[in-house]
């Protein structure tokens, strides 16, 4: 079964009032995450997205394994999940939110990080944890979107930051 949503109103340059409609899959698994991010194994850092309200808020989920690749030189005997990959995992979620806003996107235009800031690691995370990225949609102007992005393991956060990101 389907769902279907609008994404917010946008002016086009005549000042009109235009609506793109998405449709979005009721489950978000890894098998829809590859129809919409160009990401590919072993980058893909979101397994599934569990909550997705166009234009406003985004949670996914990353399970976090010993057979990550990462892991093998980060570091051995203690690994520990990179923190950049932590905010990479964050940035694909937004990827994924700004994919289902502007479908006319997907497959045609790449989404690139275009900054971060107020980065914060607050623990490490581990083989076994569970991350859930949540980002929120904080301001958008034209094709550049700024998101507030939290990554948390059992609700204690472990990393956050500003994202911004642009459509080319």
């Amino acid at each position: 079964m389907q769902n279907y949503a609008k994404s917010p109103t946008r002016k086009n340059r005549k000042g009109e009032v235009s609506m793109s409609e998405a449709v979005i899959p009721e489950n978000i698994d890894i098998v829809e995450i590859l129809k919409v991010l160009p990401h590919r194994y072993p980058f893909v850092m979101v397994d599934r997205i569990l909550s997705l309200e166009i234009g406003k808020q985004i949670v996914g989920l990353k399970n976090v394994t010993i057979n990550e690749q990462f892991f093998q030189g980060h570091f051995p005997g203690r690994p520990v999940m990179p923190g950049v990959l932590i905010l990479e995992g964050l940035a694909q979620v937004g990827g994924i939110m700004a994919y289902y806003a502007h479908p006319e996107a997907i497959g045609q235009k790449l989404l690139f990080f275009a900054g971060i800031d107020k980065a914060r690691f607050r623990r490490p995370v581990v083989p076994g944890d569970q991350l859930i990225f949540t980002l929120e949609l904080i301001k958008q102007k034209r094709s550049i979107m700024i998101m507030s992005a939290k990554a948390t393991v059992d609700e204690n956060v472990v990393a956050e930051a500003e994202l911004m990101a642009s459509f080319t």
